[in-house]
């Protein structure tokens, strides 16, 4: 006889960009072992066709509330959302994603009654945009939101060493990548014909570092550079070899990213990020800024390069444009690396272990209470 599904309620507020991405292929793992429930919030980044991605028995729930910056009157109607949610749901087990859902989410549940999981994807208080008081108070948050029972569960071994400084109630599990879906849409848009063109893809904001990749195409004028996205800071990418696509579904944005050779992250901070992943299953040249959550990924010189400078992704992107062989045995290895440790079913095998380690223990509390 098998046993009852347990309900799993995921509690997002960053739903949008890599968040989104690695939501939607964890829950559409998940919900073969799981009756799954999202409660959500909107952000411009969230495709306005989110649920299509979505498999069709996991269960979204909007937190009207939810707001990224914050506000005192949203942040108190979220939270009374987030409670009215859960009494509904009744979840076996709860986990928490990004900064402000990990925030309100630790004080609205009790993990000592069911069992509680937070997952940062990147921590607020790195984010060097913010002045020094600001990235102090998000700190400050994230600590004394530590004597909640909870762990924390890094999505790389990065963010892991950073969750230590605050809590040994700490795992890791790295991000991944559906290489299923992955292969199906690359398979649907057939043949791309590729050139030299060197890519990024994201929100064109502070911590993608717009101003360093102007610079890089700034030095390589007989290049031609792409931004798949857009952002407050487009107006920063003013190099005229810079083509700047704006917003783009998810198909365009891969045919996109399939035509060009080279792509590099120029970001100041990451979590894990997942165009980096995406990127090296497609068997992109993957050059990355020497930043947490890029660097845990990427082996210089094996799968990818690391560079400190504008200077060094020049050099590094020239070398590799004139060594054809290189540049496939570098992006070969990328993505056997995505295949074998980066990837969605390897990432929710890891996470049922944590969730069921966690479920009975939680059964087997139970019983002992009912006992005495």
């Amino acid at each position: 006889m098998s046993r009852e599904r347990k309900k799993i309620l995921f509690v997002v507020e960053a739903m949008g960009g890599g968040v989104f991405t690695f939501l939607f292929g964890l829950c559409n793992e998940l919900v073969e072992y799981y009756d799954i429930y999202v409660a959500y919030g909107i952000r411009r980044q969230t495709p306005d066709d989110f649920r299509k991605y979505f498999d069709d028995r996991v269960h979204m729930m909007r937190v009207r509330h939810f707001e990224r910056s914050i506000d005192p009157r949203h942040d108190v109607g979220a939270f009374l959302e987030l409670r009215r949610i859960a009494e509904k749901v009744k979840p076996d087990l709860i986990h928490l994603h990004s900064s402000k859902a990990g925030a309100l989410g630790r004080w609205a549940f009790n993990g000592k009654k069911i069992p509680l999981f937070y997952t940062p994807h990147g921590y607020s208080f790195l984010m060097s945009n913010y002045n020094a008081f600001k990235r102090f108070s998000y700190k400050m948050v994230e600590k004394i939101s530590t004597i909640r029972c909870c762990t924390t569960v890094s999505c790389s071994e990065g963010e892991h060493r950073e969750t230590l400084k605050l809590t040994r109630n700490a795992r890791y599990v790295n991000n991944g990548i559906n290489i299923d879906e992955m292969r199906r849409m690359m398979e649907g848009l057939g043949e791309c014909e590729e050139d030299n063109s060197i890519f990024t893809l994201g929100r064109i904001c502070y911590q993608k570092n717009p101003a360093l990749f102007n610079e890089i195409a700034s030095k390589m004028p007989d290049q031609r550079f792409v931004w798949i996205g857009d952002g407050e800071l487009r107006s920063v990418l003013k190099a005229p070899n810079i083509e700047v696509t704006g917003w783009l579904n998810r198909e365009e944005a891969m045919r996109k990213s399939m035509s060009s050779k080279i792509f590099i992250l120029t970001s100041l901070w990451e979590g894990l990020p997942m165009s980096l992943l995406e990127s090296m299953y497609m068997e992109k040249i993957c050059l990355v800024n020497d930043v947490i959550g890029s660097r845990d990924v990427i082996r210089d010189g094996e799968n990818g390069y690391i560079c400190s400078s504008a200077d060094e992704f020049v050099r590094v992107i020239r070398n590799i444009l004139s060594d054809p062989e290189l540049l496939r045995k570098v992006a070969s290895q990328a993505r056997k690396d995505i295949e074998e440790v980066y990837n969605t079913r390897i990432m929710a095998e890891k996470y049922r272990e944590i969730y069921e380690e966690a479920l009975e223990q939680a059964a087997t509390e139970k019983d002992r209470k009912k006992k005495k």
